[in-house]
């Protein structure tokens, strides 16, 4: 069979498609995507030489595949990144333009965007989610309406409806409807009340208790964080068990796995207590390799393996929750050579693990320096399975096929964009990295809305191939390179879409350059 991929070549005012590269592949696989979260690049020892976590399970995949070291999240924070990976699409073309959704928000995902499970099972496969949705949902009411927390999910005051939700009524517009046969999950974070877990379009149970996680809320009587991570990973094995006959006779599924870990709270089952000897997130990364072991286990043991493409990824980078400062005391950089961490603009915020094995397709040990992003998904399975993206779908995404078969000669992709939790973005083209902002755009230094942002410049404008710390700004030194970025960037924005194809509408006014935030006049403590 053969597959078109689009590689791009993007002037700064117009889309041309030069090319249709042919890939084969002999089979339509199963595909499975591992999205683990909060953990970062340098969390994973295949791709961080002097890692002090082992992650023996994680690393087999880049040993029995390949590795891209250049890949990305759309967003350096949790919700912003699943839109963007499930449609193709980037999220600030969305509602959600800063921060991240709650436990109680309405759906981000509209009825009428086609998603990676939505596009696959058209092609005939079973789809599952398992894990930590975060994409909201609409939660009933007693007496009507739905239930919306509109991001007010720190305080149960914030949100007075949190104990009005009828429990026992359909939840509406979630995964299942969302391209998704089954869902067994979380709605957000696991520090995001409703504790309670979900099945399909139900809670499993009412919550009517009030539990904290870092977040006191309505939490399901025996519902408990730690155990949060065992159960879903025990979900996701029986259902590939189940699976595994329609599989081998042709009825291929795709399941998508996000993981709750290692994210906040920081929770590790008694057995992985301890086991780093440096703290407990680093006990938390090990649990979670050994998820990723049982989950490929599962595919052996069902000979399923040959048959599954499998990738690994994590949402953003490491989150300062993992106490950064006791990790690189034991002489570990979760972000490796990369600046910055979770929520920032800087790489160390959007660069992420991204490993993938195809056995006979993807080449063992092999490692991709493509610049690719998530986003890239959507485009990558429609390729894979022969199916053609309508005008208004993936609109953002350029197949990394040929990358993974090893057939590219050229770039995949003209550029990738990012931004921060504050909704600063970034353009990336080749080696040059603009971020359009002063300071980290998150919670690194220097931090907006806590340190004085004035006397730096607008820009930053980095090299990353010289200088991937992001250290030496050159943007006086390089006012051509600002201005075909910025100018790139807009087009971006004003045509809806960021490969060939008709111009499409953003769901909202997109500002591109974000006000800097002023400095309190008292420091603030950090949470």
């Amino acid at each position: 069979m053969k597959h078109p991929l689009r590689f791009l070549l993007l002037l700064p005012l117009c889309v041309l498609a030069l090319a249709n590269l042919p890939a084969q592949a002999a089979e339509t696989p199963n595909i499975i995507i591992i999205l683990a979260d909060d953990q970062g690049f340098g969390d994973v020892s295949a791709l961080n030489p002097e890692s002090k976590i082992p992650t023996p399970h994680v690393d087999r995949l880049a040993k029995e595949g390949m590795a891209f070291t250049d890949g990305h999240t759309s967003s350096s924070v949790c919700t912003p990144t699943r839109y963007s990976l499930l449609t193709g699409r980037y999220h600030w073309r969305s509602r959600l333009q800063r921060g991240v959704l709650g436990g109680f928000s309405r759906p981000l995902i509209t009825p009428d965007t086609l998603t990676i499970a939505g596009l696959l099972k058209q092609k005939g496969y079973h789809t599952a989610c398992v894990g930590k949705w975060h994409l909201g949902m609409d939660w009933p009411l007693k007496g009507g309406g739905y239930a919306d927390d509109q991001g007010n999910f720190g305080k149960i005051a914030d949100f007075p409806d949190a104990w009005n939700v009828d429990y026992e009524k359909p939840i509406a517009n979630g995964p299942t409807a969302r391209g998704f046969d089954y869902y067994f999950g979380i709605s957000a974070s696991l520090d995001m009340f409703p504790y309670v877990y979900i099945e399909n379009d139900h809670a499993t149970q009412p919550a009517t208790v009030e539990k904290a996680f870092h977040r006191p809320g309505p939490a399901a009587e025996d519902f408990e964080a730690v155990d949060v991570l065992p159960r879903l990973t025990d979900v996701v094995l029986d259902y590939i068990g189940e699976r595994a006959a329609d599989a081998k006779a042709g009825k291929p599924f795709f399941l998508y796995f996000p993981l709750n870990a290692p994210h906040t709270p920081i929770v590790p089952t008694e057995e992985w207590v301890g086991k780093s000897g440096i703290n407990i997130y680093a006990d938390f990364v090990l649990q979670v390799d050994e998820t990723v072991r049982q989950v490929l286990e599962a595919l052996d043991k069902n000979e399923l393996t040959n048959d599954t493409l499998i990738v690994f990824t994590t949402d953003n980078g490491c989150s300062p929750a993992a106490k950064i400062n006791e990790l690189q005391a034991a002489g570990h950089e979760p972000s490796y050579i990369y600046r910055g961490h979770k929520a920032d603009i800087f790489d160390g915020g959007h660069r992420v693990p991204f490993l993938v094995r195809w056995p006979g397709h993807v080449a063992p040990g092999t490692r991709s320096a493509q610049l690719v992003s998530q986003v890239d998904l959507m485009a990558t399975a429609a390729d894979i399975v022969g199916v053609p993206l309508p005008e208004n779908a993936g609109v953002d995404s350029v197949s990394i096929l040929s990358a993974m078969l090893g057939t590219d000669k050229e770039p995949i992709r003209e550029a990738l964009v990012h931004q921060s939790i504050n909704g600063a973005f970034a353009i990336r083209q080749g080696d040059w990295k603009l971020n359009l902002c002063p300071g980290s755009g998150g919670w690194s230094s220097p931090r907006p809305g806590r340190e004085d942002l004035s006397g730096l410049p607008k820009y930053q404008l980095y090299n990353m191939a010289d200088d991937p710390g992001e250290t030496n700004n050159l943007q006086a030194e390089h006012p051509d390179i600002v201005a075909n970025l910025e100018g790139l960037l807009r087009t971006y924005i004003d045509r809806g879409r960021s490969t060939p194809g008709p111009d499409q509408e953003n769901e909202v006014p997109v500002e591109m350059v974000k006000p800097i935030a002023k400095a309190p006049a008292k420091k603030l403590k950090d949470p």
